[in-house]
């Protein structure tokens, strides 16, 4: 199930979702200029290392560029291949318009990072000895899809639904969508298996949804309150009604 498109029309430009798209394709255009040495040392300087993170290993000096911590900030623009890169910058062009939107620009961005920190965390404890970097957008974008279950189930979302020469489009409801997104990626983590090599963190997929589950919760009771503070600012003194 391909999401192309949702009907959730916005009222405002979603800047900083556009940013975090331009700035994903920027990080990634400069990656495919790096040799092969020069995207390994890269990737290990930038990425989330779980180890490195919790104090367990650490990089060598020429690695050594930015603190652990600014790690898990970095990783969440950077992608390992064309797919990678393309598959989350099309969730996030789909579902962080309407996020944005309601929460506002400034909201937006803490709320994109905390469920980005939430996500990177849900894999670092799951994995706590893991030496391998991690690096991709798909935590903070499961935080951005949790919120929009929540705040837009009966939304349509147009997918493409792949059956070879019976693809077919139709048009489901988010909580449909989503909720096959969220049971997908428990699936996946349960038949996953460890290898020496890389894979996909299905943990910071489970994390970041969860995450912005519980935030968007926060968030929503905020705007709620602020809007009603403006309101009330709003109110002009009239003569009573009288009964």
């Amino acid at each position: 199930m391909i999401p192309l498109k949702d009907d959730n029309p916005t009222n405002s430009k979603p800047i900083v979702s556009y940013g975090i798209i331009g700035f994903c394709v920027l990080i990634f255009l400069a990656q495919l200029g790096l040799s092969e040495n020069e995207l390994r040392d890269f990737t290990y300087s930038y990425g989330l290392i779980p180890s490195v993170l919790m104090g367990i290993d650490q990089l060598p000096n020429d690695l050594d560029r930015i603190s652990p911590i600014g790690t898990i900030f970095t990783s969440m623009f950077m992608h390992g291949g064309w797919m990678h890169l393309i598959g989350n910058m099309l969730y996030l062009w789909i579902f962080a318009d309407n996020i944005e939107d309601d929460l506002g620009t400034l909201n937006f961005v803490i709320f994109y990072f905390a469920c980005g920190v939430g996500a990177a965390m849900s894999q670092v404890l799951v994995n706590i000895n893991s030496q391998i970097p991690m690096i991709g957008a798909s935590g903070a974008i499961g935080g951005v899809l949790g919120a929009y279950l929540i705040n837009y189930p009966n939304a349509r979302v147009l997918v493409l639904i792949p059956f070879g020469l019976f693809s077919q489009l139709l048009k489901i409801r988010a909580l449909y969508v989503l909720g096959f997104w969220f049971v997908l990626q428990f699936i996946n983590s349960f038949l996953s298996t460890s290898s020496g090599g890389g894979g996909v963190a299905y943990a910071a997929h489970i994390g970041g949804f969860i995450s912005g589950l519980i935030l968007i919760l926060f968030f929503n009771k905020k705007n709620t309150i602020n809007n009603l503070k403006k309101s009330t600012k709003n109110i002009k003194k009239k003569g009573p009604w009288e009964q």
